[in-house]
């Protein structure tokens, strides 16, 4: 039994060292240095390698559509029970900014866990999800499929614009008439 509970705690570790040291690169390429930044990123990595071999020794990885009933039922126990309780304690404490990151990812792990059970139906009818573009934001994590505004140019034509698309060529949408504004567009992170 100690085994097993230690392949589980090094699993989460060597999982909280990755997105650390990916954090911590972003960090040393903002302060201009980039071979430390490679070199967090790096070690992410290695971690990463780490943290798949003890998960699956744990045997934490199944068929798809096990994996998929798994992710739906983590995600499920996040957005219905942990961040509401998360969220609930911030406001108690009058800890704003940690209100506002639980309640992001509170609304995003039920988009999860809708966009899992899509893909569980899909998985148990013999089929795989239909080719489609997903876009995750990189300020809140929303995660969308196929992100289209329809809007009416100057010369009162529908035009179709695909977000992600437009992400894609490393614009950063802080509004729709960022789109339509090129000198007023930022570069930003992408998916």
């Amino acid at each position: 039994m100690a085994t097993k509970e230690n392949l589980a705690a090094a699993f989460a570790g060597e999982s909280q060292a990755n997105r650390k040291y990916l954090a911590f690169a972003k960090k040393a390429e903002e302060d201009g240095m980039p071979q430390v930044a490679k070199l967090f990123r790096a070690a992410a990595e290695a971690e990463t390698i780490h943290a798949l071999a003890h998960f699956r020794v744990m045997g934490g990885i199944k068929s798809t559509a096990e994996n998929l009933q798994t992710a739906i039922g983590g995600e499920g126990e996040e957005f219905q029970d942990m961040y509401p309780k998360m969220v609930a304690e911030a406001q108690a404490e009058g800890n704003k900014p940690a209100e506002f990151s639980f309640k992001n990812a509170l609304a995003v792990e039920e988009i999860h866990h809708g966009l899992y059970s899509k893909a569980l139906e899909a998985v148990k009818a013999g089929n795989d999800l239909p080719a489609k573009k997903i876009y995750v934001c990189p300020v809140c994590g929303n995660t969308v499929e196929d992100i289209y505004i329809y809007y009416m140019s100057q010369y009162d034509e529908g035009v179709k614009l695909d977000i992600a698309e437009e992400l894609a060529k490393g614009k950063r949408i802080v509004n729709t008439r960022d789109l339509f504004s090129p000198g007023t567009a930022h570069a930003g992170d992408t998916a």
